[in-house]
């Protein structure tokens, strides 16, 4: 229900600004009226379809998602009687959203329903990536997050001689430098294999730095531990994977054939990247998910994960103790 509702009122504009003026009657029998404006069955249907409401809570369902229909053409019409229809910022969002429907359309059209993978390949991937599945490692760390500007020679040189964590901490406490504290576990399926390849290596309590943007991360393992995943429990994560990465790969076959029949000019003193990837742009019409460049993630701790972009973990390696 609150995806529904996010839905609708990111494309309010572009659904109900399209009519603008226009006061005939929307296709589909009529269930509410809003100020004279028709909130009809076919709209309910495009909701109900876009939430992947089931058969069995879609009367109820239905219920809410009238109201917020409603609640939308209000807003609508509310943001026409100021006029925001006509405001540069809304009419270029309005043709933003028109665009990649469009194109979302023609790829979808393109690539056709996705085709689930056959049993053999589901386990030839599982037998190919024995560092995802049967030899799986588990890391438990610990870690103290802090400001990358507050990363000064003085506190590396603290760093460098500390013997845990803890003696780290202290020093922070003392000298007023803001932390927080986080566990977490992660495992090689989760991780850059270059990063994988060190942590197994590295000695128990060795201290080394991650940074990550403006945050950066002192961390140490607790414990490493093997955590092996069977086909069975991998092969339902394996199989979207391998629907998504397949879906990625025609998307990006497309782009580049569409690219290479292209007149594509570059304007302004522009100039061509050397090499072109269309890897972001096909996932996102295709609404295909990350995890479509990334190796599935199977099974779960009880510790709390906390999420952060693999390619900045590698990057931000810069030296173990």
């Amino acid at each position: 229900m609150n995806r529904a509702k996010t839905l609708a009122a990111l494309l309010f504009f572009a659904a109900g600004m399209s009519a603008c003026g226009n006061k005939e009657s929307k296709p589909g029998q009529a269930l509410v009226r809003v100020n004279g404006e028709e909130i009809t069955v076919s709209q309910l249907n495009e909701e109900l379809q876009r939430a992947n409401v089931q058969a069995p809570q879609q009367e109820a369902a239905s219920k809410q998602l009238i109201e917020s229909l409603v609640d939308r053409q209000l807003l609508v019409n509310e943001a026409l009687q100021d006029k925001l229809d006509r405001d540069p910022k809304v009419v270029q969002a309005i043709e933003r959203a028109k665009a990649l429907i469009i194109a979302q359309s023609y790829l979808q059209k393109k690539l056709g329903p996705p085709t689930k993978p056959s049993a053999a390949d589901v386990e030839a991937y599982f037998n190919q990536h024995p560092e995802f599945f049967t030899n799986r490692k588990q890391f438990d760390m610990n870690e103290l997050v802090f400001a990358t500007k507050d990363m000064n020679d003085t506190l590396k040189s603290v760093i460098d001689g500390a013997k845990s964590l803890e003696e780290v901490a202290s020093w922070m406490e003392q000298h007023k430098v803001a932390f927080g504290r986080t566990q977490i576990s992660r495992t090689s399926a989760d991780l850059p294999s270059e990063l994988v390849s060190k942590l197994v290596g590295m000695p128990r309590g060795q201290l080394f730095i991650i940074k990550e943007g403006e945050r950066s991360l002192l961390v140490v393992i607790s414990e490493i531990k093997d955590a092996p995943v069977k086909l069975a429990a991998a092969a339902n994560q394996i199989e979207q994977y391998l629907v998504n990465k397949k879906n990625k790969d025609a998307a990006d076959a497309e782009l580049a054939r569409l690219r290479g029949k292209a007149k594509i000019e570059y304007l302004n003193g522009r100039q061509p990247p050397e090499k072109v990837t269309a890897s972001a742009s096909a996932s996102a019409l295709t609404q295909a998910p990350a995890e479509a460049a990334q190796a599935p993630a199977v099974g779960g701790t009880d510790k709390p994960d906390v999420k952060s972009d693999d390619a900045a973990t590698a990057r931000g390696v810069t030296g173990l103790k």
